[in-house]
């Protein structure tokens, strides 16, 4: 099978983690997170709409700058005001630009859900989360085994934080699933032709019972695209690339947050 961009960035926090000297159990002691809850921010209690997860991501390994020179805080604070349900950030440095900085001073400008957006892949990246103000944290099953899926779920449990599992197949739904995982998004791209396939999304789907919060990642550019997340059943969306370089971020989250769950667009 050829490589994916996803195993050279996996590769690196690989090498990363492996030359982390700390030890996380004794970080676990001074370390708690006691936020808003993504559970509860995408929650079909709620409301009638599809939940929008607005991302703050500055560069993409594909399509280079998004959003260089952003204010992190000012665009996440334009994302709530325009009725996103939590916000996304992105903190691997050398492939996305990201930051701790800009988690913190995110976490600091928002009362919704903030989930940090990166590889985990050790228990001190899931700590890492949780100190930097993280509500919740990214937990990608392309590149964790079930082992280290479940403790890093466990891990997320005691800290506090919520864990959104990415899956991209039926396989990855049972391992998530077998794993504990109850916020679950679902990845549209393939990750060897990086095409974007939202029938396939909507398929996987299926497989998740219906306690589980179901959020559909990638491919999302317009309106529309946001309808058929919803007809297909999916809870949410998670979105970075079309609401950071619109004209007007707010405009773009208040058009995609408008959509009601389940029901396909005219």
């Amino acid at each position: 099978m050829a490589p994916t961009y996803l195993d050279s960035i996996e590769a690196y926090h690989r090498r990363r983690a492996a030359n982390d000297p700390r030890e996380w159990r004794s970080r676990v002691e001074t370390v708690q997170r006691r936020g808003p809850r993504l559970e509860d921010a995408l929650s079909r209690d709620a409301s009638r709409h599809v939940k929008v997860i607005a991302e703050v991501k500055r560069r993409s390994p594909s399509k280079g700058w998004l959003g260089e020179h952003l204010d992190a805080a000012d665009l996440a604070r334009q994302y709530v005001e325009a009725g996103a349900a939590a916000i996304s950030v992105l903190t691997d440095e050398p492939h996305f630009a990201g930051s701790r900085a800009d988690l913190e001073t995110v976490a600091a400008a928002v009362t919704v859900p903030v989930l940090r957006k990166d590889f985990t892949v050790s228990e001190n990246d899931v700590v890492d989360a949780a100190e930097m103000g993280a509500s919740a944290v990214l937990l990608i099953a392309a590149i964790l085994d079930a082992d280290e899926l479940r403790r890093y779920l466990a891990l997320a449990r005691d800290l506090g934080l919520s864990a959104l599992v990415e899956v991209h197949d039926a396989l990855e739904v049972s391992v998530a699933l077998d794993c504990g995982a109850t916020l679950i998004g679902v990845n549209q791209r393939d990750l060897h032709t990086f095409e974007v396939h939202p029938e396939h999304a909507a398929a996987v789907i299926c497989d998740l019972p219906r306690d589980i919060i179901r959020v559909a990642e990638s491919g999302l550019r317009t309106r529309s695209d946001v309808e058929r997340a919803a007809e297909a059943g999916f809870d949410a969306v998670l979105v970075g690339e079309v609401f950071v370089t619109a004209p007007s971020p707010g405009a773009a989250v208040r058009d995609f947050a408008g959509v009601e769950r389940g029901v396909a667009g005219g």
